[in-house]
């Protein structure tokens, strides 16, 4: 069952992309791997939802989700 969104909803992807490249531009890459366990916890724990949260894993790692 299809539960997590993939269709574009950041008002301002451009304005988010330019402050994760910010956040990143001054970090070496264990800091910068760092910076990005972090979001992805903060992210997952907003979410909450393990089936969405394991949709998300699967389509990070490439596979088509089950339907």
């Amino acid at each position: 069952m299809k539960q997590l969104r993939t269709t574009p909803r950041i008002a301002d992807p451009d304005g988010f992309y330019a402050a994760l490249m910010e956040a990143h531009r001054t970090l070496d890459a264990a800091a910068s791997r760092k910076l990005d366990a972090k979001l992805i916890l903060l992210l997952a724990n907003h979410i909450g939802d393990m089936a969405v949260l394991h949709e998300a894993l699967v389509i990070a790692q490439g596979a088509k989700p089950e339907e």
